[in-house]
């Protein structure tokens, strides 16, 4: 019961900050003693867990800064708009962002959403960074090889994770036969399974089949039997919970034992309730941090995010947390809110102190941090082990 009700104070919350976009403009001058950093979130459709993790993460970061007296002398103010997990969406509440003059953007969640932004943040010379968007084609504009000058991430990207799963598949799990179900409507499913198929093939594995899905599929059984009739050794599914649950749920219903892995879009409470914690034994996913992690910092971040919303941050509301400090310090760095000096500084982050781990940008705009293995045991996420970057 506590959840629910935090879950709707959360949007309650969403709906006052966004109302709150529509007129900041109009409240500059009263308002110059804020520095508005702006989220650009899923807080509702099919992506809603990650974008009202993440708010709750940013408030959390936020709130931290205030307390020690804010940031240029000023206190922070965040402004959270709905992107309604669409690309259209994202695109209208960036905008809504920019009338509100913030002078951030911590957002998208979702590699599709972020990358179609990236035209817009250049124009706008808006700093942003996705809490979460591990696409390559976020940071990099694959038409030019060219570093995206405002856009960052604070996570590890697509290639990273595909090997690491690829490289457990393989060794770990002494599998030989892959299968592959992707999202044919998401860069980041389709994007992260031709990692995972280069890697796992560069292993000596073969991938037996591949086949697509969409977003809101709801019936999965006939790829699913196309998939089992091939009797591969493992399935791996680089989805987002929604439909990830119903696929391992319907897997199992007809006859599936075998392990079945994914990504970080696996990250959250709902998948646990779709698929039914039964069905969850023998699945394992890359992630960003686990509960596990004996960081004091990390850990008191827990202890407050429960206590403040009645169960534990999942990995979006800590990378959220993560890039809101990044944006701040940033600002704090450059003396200034103007885009290119706050891009510039965010260049030269080195070993930043996040809650996820040491934070250093790279020339790329990527965050150089680890990747750790969980698997579900009982409903609940365990950590299994950590791989770092080499």
């Amino acid at each position: 019961m506590m959840r629910r009700r935090s879950a709707a104070a959360c949007l309650a919350g969403a709906a006052l900050v966004s109302a709150l976009a529509g007129c900041a403009s109009e409240n500059k001058t009263a308002q110059s003693n804020l520095i508005v950093i702006g989220a650009n979130l899923e807080m509702t459709g099919s992506n809603a867990s990650f974008g009202t993790s993440s708010l709750n993460g940013i408030h959390m970061a936020v709130e931290d800064a205030n307390i020690k007296g804010g940031i240029l002398g000023k206190t922070v103010q965040v402004v959270g708009v709905d992107n309604r997990s669409e690309v259209a969406g994202s695109a209208d509440a960036l905008a809504k962002l920019v009338t509100a003059g913030a002078v951030g953007v911590i957002g998208p969640d979702t590699s599709s959403n972020v990358i179609a932004l990236a035209p817009l943040v250049s124009s706008d010379k808006i700093p942003l960074i996705t809490p979460s968007g591990t696409n390559p084609s976020i940071t990099v504009d694959p038409s030019t090889g060219k570093t995206r000058e405002f856009i960052f991430r604070a996570c590890f990207t697509d290639p990273y994770q595909g090997r690491i799963m690829a490289d457990f598949a393989a060794d770990r799990l002494k599998a030989k036969k892959a299968a592959v179900l992707v999202d044919n409507s998401s860069d980041y499913s389709m994007g992260l399974a031709d990692f995972f198929t280069q890697q796992f093939e560069r292993k000596g594995g073969a991938v037996s089949g591949r086949e697509a899905y969409m977003a809101k599929d709801v019936d999965f059984k006939p790829i699913l039997t196309k998939i089992l009739a091939q009797n591969p050794d493992i399935i791996f599914i680089p989805g987002y919970y929604q439909e990830v649950g119903l696929i391992i749920r319907q897997a199992r219903e007809m006859g599936a034992s075998m392990p079945i892995l994914g990504g970080d879009g696996w990250d959250s409470d709902k998948l646990v309730e779709i698929a039914s914690p039964q069905n969850l034994q023998n699945t394992y996913f890359c992630n960003h941090y686990s509960q596990d992690d004996n960081n004091p910092a990390l850990q008191e971040f827990i202890r407050k995010y429960e206590a403040r919303y009645g169960y534990k941050p999942d990995s979006f509301a800590v990378t959220a947390y993560d890039s809101a400090n990044l944006m701040m310090e940033a600002i704090e760095r450059a003396g200034s809110t103007k885009a290119e000096a706050v891009s510039g500084e965010l260049t030269k982050i080195r070993d930043f102190p996040g809650i996820s781990g040491q934070i250093t940008i790279d020339d790329k705009h990527n965050t150089v941090s680890s990747g750790i293995i969980m698997k579900f045991s009982g409903g609940k996420r365990e950590f299994v082990e950590r791989i770092d970057p080499v």
